[in-house]
């Protein structure tokens, strides 16, 4: 959706260049707080980019707030992430590195929890040489970090 307080046939046009099939056009920073309110109640998560005073509001609203560094200081301020780059394939390369990331943090979590709950009772009952169980918790570690790594391999799509 473009929502946008310039003027409808610039909007319109704007949008058919870059695929966007909902445009609501000449609204007032209210408006755009309310439409981020609706579209919130309709149970739908809103990710909202903006630049300006205007999109402040709408900004600090929305579920995710997404600020263009070339912007206001105001937008800045009330987003919860600012793109460095006046480009918005940004905002789509922020979605996938911070989907990308958490896949990874769940993974190193999930493998964390599965030596603790496999090594603990063994330690616990004597079962497991405490030389075993070191190297185990520092290859453990070792493996939160080379996971963690991956990231490093993202691409950014713009």
């Amino acid at each position: 959706m473009l929502l946008t307080g310039d003027n409808a046939t610039v909007a319109r046009a704007v949008a058919a260049e870059v695929g966007i099939d909902e445009v609501i056009a000449e609204v007032l920073p209210a408006e755009k707080v309310d439409v981020v309110a609706r579209l919130q109640a309709e149970g739908r998560t809103v990710a909202m980019v903006g630049d300006g005073v205007n999109d402040a509001a709408a900004l600090a609203r929305a579920d995710l707030g997404l600020a263009m560094g070339t912007g206001t200081d105001v937008a800045i301020e009330a987003s919860d992430l600012t793109l460095v780059r006046g480009d918005l394939m940004a905002a789509v390369d922020a979605i996938r590195l911070s989907r990308r990331t958490l896949g990874i943090i769940r993974g190193n979590l999930f493998w964390a929890f599965a030596y603790n709950v496999a090594a603990l009772p063994l330690a616990a009952a004597g079962l497991l040489n405490p030389m075993l169980a070191g190297a185990a918790m520092a290859f453990s570690s070792v493996f939160v970090v080379a996971n963690s790594l991956r990231l490093r391999g993202f691409r950014p799509a713009g």
